[in-house]
């Protein structure tokens, strides 16, 4: 079995020896089992090679990573205090810490642009295929929703995870060369904005009125392509005028005049409701600034079993003010990978595509957390993987004797040793 890892074998050299000596230790110290003292130390020393194994390998991932980490480690420490249940924070909390898991995975075995390209081209024609199916099989409910359950199932999170999808299909559709890719490209956009209207979101749709104008700034003005603004445009406003009749009632229900149907009066109450789980969240945060109420235990806090539509918030009066200020930094990483590579000289026309799309992607988050739940999503914590990616994938066409270098190295797995083999892989 070979997983292909972002770091060169001379990283590893020294945990292969390390490896190997703790393995020869465990067999030295069968072997005098009589002696419960050997028996001790051997086990001693076979736990400090693999602390330093660990510590190695934590020391060779961005500080994105590391903040990461510590954050999901916080939050186990506030499930364990956790004033309103510790084990449902505690499970919620293990459920959550699989994406440090998907994330790391992700930066080290995605080693090229191609295989960057792929992962990104399956997550966003997975959400213009959930549209399509959304549209077509939940288009008689009051406001639109996902088809699959699961995040999808609420009409909020299907527009949020739209509208941060939006990017990458322009980045797709200019990047394709043949005619038929450019207009499927197209066509998925014109459905994908149509299902955001027909959610009725005002949260996604306030996200989508930052996102557009920061595509079109590094798709069209940047690049001079002025059809694209003329396009989008008409796109929004053919959209706008056939389906978003139910978003506009849900805005003007925010008055709390004229309530005349069921969905304007819902409305209203949701406006309501939010105000008060935000007074609420505050109340929480200063009552347990360090280290929360536990992941999901808002819920039970408020008293209204509804989460905080503020990531934000949701993030500190769940984890703490700690976990927080991780929060932002962990993202600011992401828009300080962005910058880095665009202060680069000469960099190539396809990455640029996707360094202006994940930076849209990153500003409508950042937007769209102020108006949903989402500080457990895993998709943008995956942009933000995305950007330390591109980052090493340039670094490593720059300059090959980089700790990134193409030289890359594969584990194989024979008989519980593991063997670094050195290989190279093409870009």
């Amino acid at each position: 079995m070979f997983l292909p890892l972002r770091f060169n074998a001379d990283t590893w050299s020294g945990s292969r020896i390390t490896g190997v000596a703790a393995k020869r230790d465990e067999e030295t110290t069968s072997v005098r089992g009589r002696d419960n003292r050997t028996r001790r130390k051997g086990r001693s020393r076979t736990f400090e090679w693999r602390l330093f194994l660990a510590d190695t390998f934590l020391q060779k991932l961005p500080k994105e990573a590391h903040y990461l980490f510590v954050m999901i480690l916080l939050l186990f420490l506030s499930a364990i205090f956790s004033p309103v249940w510790k084990g449902g924070a505690f499970s919620r909390t293990l459920d959550f810490s699989k994406v440090f898991v998907a994330w790391v995975m992700t930066y080290i075995v995605v080693t090229n642009f191609k295989r960057l390209h792929r992962i990104i081209l399956i997550q966003t024609a997975s959400v213009a295929v959930i549209s399509i199916v959304s549209i077509l099989k939940s288009h008689s409910h009051p406001r639109l929703r996902g088809v699959l359950g699961g995040i999808y199932s609420n009409p909020n999170d299907l527009a949020f995870a739209i509208v941060l999808s939006l990017p990458f299909c322009i980045a797709f559709m200019l990047k394709a060369r043949a005619i038929s890719r450019k207009v499927a490209w197209a066509f998925a956009m014109l459905v994908m904005a149509a299902a955001l209207f027909l959610t009725a979101s005002r949260g996604g749709f306030i996200t989508l009125m930052v996102v557009v104008p920061v595509c079109l700034w590094h798709f069209a003005i940047k690049k001079q392509r002025p059809h694209l603004i003329i396009a989008a445009v008409l796109i929004l406003s053919v959209v706008g005028v056939a389906g978003g009749q139910k978003l506009m009632d849900r805005f003007f229900a925010m008055s709390g005049e004229d309530l005349d149907t069921g969905l304007e009066r819902s409305a209203h109450a949701s406006f309501q409701e939010r105000r008060q789980l935000i007074d609420r969240s505050l109340e929480g945060i200063a009552r347990y600034p360090l280290l929360g109420l536990g992941v999901g235990n808002f819920m039970t806090f408020s008293g209204q079993w509804r989460d905080v539509h503020v990531a934000y918030l949701q993030i500190a009066v769940e984890g703490g003010i700690p976990v927080l200020i991780l929060y932002l930094l962990f993202f600011a990483r992401g828009f300080g990978n962005l910058r880095r590579i665009r202060r680069l000289p000469k960099i190539e026309p396809d990455i640029q595509l996707f360094v202006g799309a994940l930076h849209s992607s990153l500003i409508g988050f950042l937007v769209g957390a102020l108006f949903a739940p989402e500080a457990y999503q895993y998709f943008p914590y995956f942009a933000v993987s995305y950007t330390a990616v591109l980052l090493a994938i340039v670094k490593e066409q720059r300059d090959p004797e980089s700790e990134f270098a193409n030289g890359n190295a594969e584990v194989r797995l024979d008989r519980g040793i593991g063997a670094i083999a050195s290989t190279r892989s093409l870009v």
